[in-house]
């Protein structure tokens, strides 16, 4: 009988830096939120999914959903540490692919 390996919990999947394409990106960048989210991480830092709900006003869940978008489309790395989950910016993967993109993004 066959075993399958179950994914770990702590692992979040992400997609690797040559699979984002540019109408991804900007479909998931579309969002006031998410544009403000990524202006938010672009200080260098990582930062944990509650604090930046408070600092955009918004609800746990309106968060996550936001910041899963964004992970979703290549644009931000989570990590699982316990019970939360800290976010940061890909910033060299996204200059990588899209040189220039997140100082066009950062400078509004």
């Amino acid at each position: 009988m066959a075993t399958t390996t179950m994914p770990r919990a702590d692992r979040i999947p992400h997609p690797p830096t040559s699979a984002p394409d540019l109408a991804t990106i900007m479909r998931a960048l579309g969002d006031p939120v998410r544009l403000d989210l990524v202006r938010l991480l672009a200080d260098g830092k990582q930062h944990n999914c509650g604090d930046l709900a408070d600092a955009l006003g918004l609800p746990g869940s309106t968060a996550s959903y936001h910041m899963r978008l964004l992970r979703q489309s290549g644009v931000t790395r989570t990590r699982a540490e316990g019970t939360h989950r800290v976010i940061s910016l890909r910033r060299d993967d996204l200059d990588e692919r899209f040189p220039g993109l997140v100082e066009v993004l950062t400078s509004g």
